[in-house]
C-alpha cells in the first residue's frame, strides 16, 4: 500500500513550485520511514493564516513556519488498514524568512519542513531547537537522505 497525500493552498495562496514534486517527494519520504499506509494532507499558506491557527490552537498569536494536527485513526480502505496521520499546514512566508534567517535553500527548508510536520504527526516532540534534540537529529539524517530532489526550483 502506497501513502495518500493531498495538498491544497489557503485562499490568495498559489504554489510557486510543482505540486507533483511536491507529492513525489512526500511519498518517498512517507516510504523511507514506512509510513506506506498513511493518509495526509498539507496545506500551504501565509502567515496571517497560519498566525489564526497558532492563536486558536496553540494560544500563540504569532505566525510559525509549520503546524502539525494530529488524528491518530486507522480505517479500513478497500480492505487494508490506513492511517489516517493527519494534516501539516506550512506559511510559504516563514519557509522564505526561515531559508534567508538560516542561510539555507528554499528548497532545502521545504523539504525540512515537511519531514518535520511528518515526523510530528508520527508522534514525536521537541522542547527546543537545539542540535541534540532526537526529533531533529532524525529529521536533518532525513534531509540528507533526499538532498539531492528538487522540489522548488
Amino acid at each position: 500500500m502506497l501513502p495518500k497525500v493531498e495538498i491544497c493552498t489557503s485562499e490568495d495562496v498559489s504554489l510557486p513550485f510543482s505540486e507533483e514534486d511536491c507529492l513525489n517527494f512526500l511519498n518517498k519520504a512517507l516510504i523511507r520511514l514506512d509510513f506506506n499506509n498513511w493518509q495526509l494532507s498539507v496545506m500551504f499558506c501565509n502567515n496571517e493564516f497560519i498566525r489564526d491557527l497558532n492563536h486558536k490552537f496553540r494560544n500563540k498569536d504569532e505566525a510559525t513556519d509549520v503546524l502539525s494536527f494530529e488524528n491518530g485513526e486507522t480505517f479500513d480502505d478497500d480492505g487494508e488498514e490506513r492511517f489516517l496521520a493527519g494534516d501539516i499546514v506550512i506559511s510559504l512566508e516563514f519557509l522564505q524568512k526561515n531559508a534567508e534567517e538560516f542561510k539555507v535553500g528554499i528548497n532545502e527548508e521545504l523539504k525540512r519542513l515537511l519531514i518535520h510536520g511528518i515526523l510530528h504527526l508520527s508522534g514525536m516532540d521537541h522542547a527546543t531547537n537545539g542540535e541534540d534534540e532526537e526529533m531533529l537529529i532524525r529529521q536533518e539524517r532525513l534531509l540528507a537522505e533526499f538532498e539531492e530532489v528538487i522540489i522548488w526550483k
